[in-house]
């Protein structure tokens, strides 16, 4: 097989005819045409395509896809690098992807710059968290008494009032002892009166003994020296002798008598004697219970747990009721402790809560907690032992809520919210160094009981004092 009979040969070189193809189906593929062959082409292309076979024809196609692929690249070149040589032959084409890029490029530097003086600025000066949670007081209704339940005056979610009774109780057993003990004040106000008056007789029986002790006395000294003159008998004037001494002993009885009255009530009157305070402060212990039937509210607030029903037996103490003031509430942020550096007590704080979320509240920190959650857990941390694994702890910091903004969207306890507090003013306190002036919380709806339980003790202390002053006695007609 040689390169002659690959290619045709033109009929114009040297004149000569062209050499037999002898691949046939190649010169087809290529060609597209028959060319005219002689006898010995034609034997040796038919012996040539019995020899290779089907062989021949799988080589033909592969290097004609080969050739193919090879055309397309080098279209692909060829059109790029025309677009190449165009845009370095078009300086508009230039200019204006250098002008995309510059402003891409300038885009982003000036959102890093923007991002850097935010960060710089503004997120350097805050600290937020989530992990925050709305929380007040709850104060937990209970009785003084044990007694029966027989009405439940309010529901969960009410409104309650200061003083609102809440729960009745069965008052039989109190008023009972009440009438006890109004029994034994009365009693022991006149019993105050008839010690004094017995002073008084103890007093009024000294001057009576002493008389008699002043008679036997002269009449023993008048005897006394008519026994030297035999006028009267020794056993007379023996007599006299005794009589004047048993008058100085009745005289000296009285004097003792009189002082053991006074020492029972000397310095007091009848409203301060001590039996009548012991029986006073017993009707006053009788009365506030007798009051106590009725548990009311101390505060202004709303119902909540309601644990009470109509018919059941409870104990001094027992949780009954809670009422929740809702218009005095604080939040509670866990700020973790890398977050505590430049917190400050006053600093202002802004928050917002799932249950109004276009609402922002306006509040300042009021103060930092003492420990963090885990040192007053039930049961802390041991974090001597050998398998300590660091935990990056938190530490409530309790925030004030502007009281308008809770007026205007009340809150609840227990709700979660977002704290932002603006750390830029950072001259402020970390500890509280100011005490207390005044009561945090107080209510009067106690001294109430105890001032009726006073004046109802006065009147039964009114009612039951005499005038113990004596009476003259009338003359009699005649005398």
């Amino acid at each position: 097989m040689t390169t002659e009979n690959d290619e045709p040969r033109d009929e114009g070189e040297a004149g000569t005819a062209p050499l037999p193809f002898k691949y046939r189906y190649k010169y087809l593929h290529k060609y597209g045409d028959e060319s005219p062959r002689g006898e010995d082409g034609e034997t040796e292309g038919k012996d040539d395509d019995k020899k290779d076979g089907d062989s021949d024809d799988k080589d033909v196609k592969d290097k004609d896809k080969d050739k193919d692929k090879d055309k397309d690249k080098d279209k692909d070149k060829d059109g790029k690098d025309k677009d190449k040589d165009k845009d370095k032959d078009d300086p508009k084409a230039r200019r204006k992807k250098v002008i995309v890029l510059s402003v891409i490029a300038a885009v982003f530097l000036l959102a890093g710059l923007a991002w850097l003086l935010l960060y710089i600025f503004v997120f350097s000066q805050r600290e937020t968290t989530d992990d925050a949670y709305v929380k007040g007081d709850m104060v937990t209704i209970s009785s003084r008494i044990a007694g029966t339940v027989i009405e439940v005056g309010v529901e969960e979610t009410e409104r309650v009032h200061q003083g609102q009774v809440l729960i009745k109780l069965d008052p039989v057993d109190a008023r009972v002892s009440l009438m006890n003990a109004e029994g034994q004040l009365a009693q022991a106000v006149r019993e105050a009166q008839a010690k004094m008056q017995q002073a008084n007789q103890a007093d009024a029986a000294i001057p009576q003994r002493r008389a008699q002790y002043e008679q036997a006395r002269d009449d023993y000294n008048r005897r006394h020296p008519l026994l030297e003159r035999r006028a009267v008998s020794a056993e007379e004037v023996d007599t006299g002798k005794r009589q004047m001494q048993q008058a100085k002993a009745a005289l000296d009885a009285a004097e003792r008598e009189a002082a053991a009255a006074h020492a029972q009530v000397d310095g007091t009157t009848v409203e301060n004697y001590p039996a009548v305070i012991q029986a006073r402060s017993q009707f006053r212990n009788a009365w506030v219970n007798n009051g106590r039937n009725a548990i009311v509210s101390p505060i202004e607030g709303y119902a909540a747990r309601r644990q009470v029903q109509v018919g059941q037996r409870i104990q001094p103490g027992q949780d009954l009721l809670t009422v929740v003031p809702l218009s005095d509430l604080w939040v509670d942020a866990n700020f973790k402790e890398t977050q505590l550096e430049h917190i400050r007590i006053g600093q202002p704080v802004k928050l917002t809560t799932d249950m109004y979320s276009d609402v922002e509240y306006h509040g300042k920190i009021v103060g930092l907690n003492a420990g963090t959650g885990s040192a007053f857990s039930l049961l802390p941390a041991e974090n001597a032992t050998g398998n300590w694994i660091k935990v990056v702890q938190r530490l409530p910091v309790r925030v004030a809520i502007d009281a308008e903004d809770l007026r205007k969207h009340p809150l609840r306890i227990g709700l979660s919210t977002d704290v932002n507090v603006d750390t830029h003013d950072r001259d402020g306190r970390v500890l509280s160094d100011t005490v207390r002036s005044k009561p945090l919380a107080s209510t009067t709806v106690y001294e109430q009981e105890m001032g009726e339980a006073d004046q109802h003790a006065e009147e039964i202390i009114r009612a039951n004092t005499v005038d113990a002053t004596p009476k003259p006695v009338p003359a009699r007609h005649g005398s």
